[in-house]
């Protein structure tokens, strides 16, 4: 880099941003005189203006604008970098809030508390995941990284560890024909109308939740479904584990056979990675017992 400080490069993006050397002085704290020292060196540097100024305007040279849009990201990366091997020295501390889309049980507190024991000076926050929004939160920076039921395939998201593979059942009411079979196969349940999360959930992952070509209603949250199923309204697919935590007397869940298994994973925004979240990760995919149920 031929010698480039790293403060050359801060100041000129500040200025580049104010367009005014007193107010990216204040940014700094230096002073106006020092911003425009650096300015020179670096324009020194790289043998070209990169800043116009007259007594009435500050503006960037087309070099300038150039040398800004490449050198923006290129910095904020190198930022992050720094970041993280600060994080990663002082240890794993600070907060974690992790998200969970339908039951926290026992499987998904196993988890968190192997990573509570790894890292006792980290404090953990658990929030629920709205059933119809399995990526919303993650992507609002309301929780770092969120536990939710397969498929991902969000591009600005990271899918990290898979667990809780656990076989499928579907919700019926007491009062359905098929509320006394014991076991149903999954051509079975073509002529059922299969109730689903509706927006803003992805298409992909809705379809990939209620397989049917016959219309049923979109919910909100899991308890609106099972609501609908015992009303029959139609019927819900849901892995056991849910299946036995949210049982009730007017509704009866039925293994199927030859449908794909109900997976969780944990996912978390790629801007947002730190070394908290990889903590956690870890924790994850060490656990003995699967660690959640949705």
């Amino acid at each position: 880099m031929g010698g480039v400080e790293i403060r050359e490069l801060e100041c000129f993006l500040v200025l580049a941003d104010e367009l005014h050397f007193g107010r990216a002085g204040a940014r700094l704290y230096v002073s106006q005189g020092r911003v425009s020292q650096l300015l020179a060196a670096l324009e020194q540097r790289i043998g070209a203006r990169l800043v116009e100024r007259t007594s009435r305007r500050v503006r960037l040279t087309p070099l300038g604008e150039r040398f800004r849009a490449e050198l923006s990201p290129a910095y904020a990366e190198l930022a992050a970098v720094v970041d993280r091997a600060k994080e990663a020295a002082r240890g794993v501390e600070g907060r974690l809030r992790i998200g969970f889309q339908g039951t926290a049980d026992a499987r998904l507190m196993e988890a968190i508390t192997t990573f509570r024991k790894r890292h006792p000076a980290c404090v953990t926050e658990i929030a629920e995941v709205p059933f119809a929004d399995p990526f919303g939160a993650v992507r609002q920076g309301e929780v770092d990284a969120a536990i939710v039921l397969l498929p991902v395939a969000e591009p600005d998201l990271v899918l990290g560890p898979l667990f809780s593979r656990q076989q499928q059942t579907v919700a019926v009411s007491v009062r359905h024909p098929f509320a006394g079979r014991e076991r149903l196969a999954a051509a079975e349940l073509g002529g059922m109308p299969l109730i689903a999360a509706g927006p803003p959930a992805p298409a992909y992952w809705r379809e990939a939740h209620a397989p049917s070509a016959l219309p049923a209603p979109a919910v909100r949250t899991l308890q609106e479904g099972l609501t609908l199923v015992a009303a029959d309204q139609g019927a819900m697919l849901l892995c056991r584990p849910t299946a036995a935590y949210h049982g009730r007397e007017d509704v009866v869940f039925v293994p199927v056979d030859g449908v794909p298994d109900s997976v969780l994973g944990m996912v978390w925004h790629r801007d947002g990675e730190t070394e908290r979240v990889r903590a956690f990760a870890r924790a994850v995919a060490a656990a003995t017992v699967p660690a959640a149920a949705a």
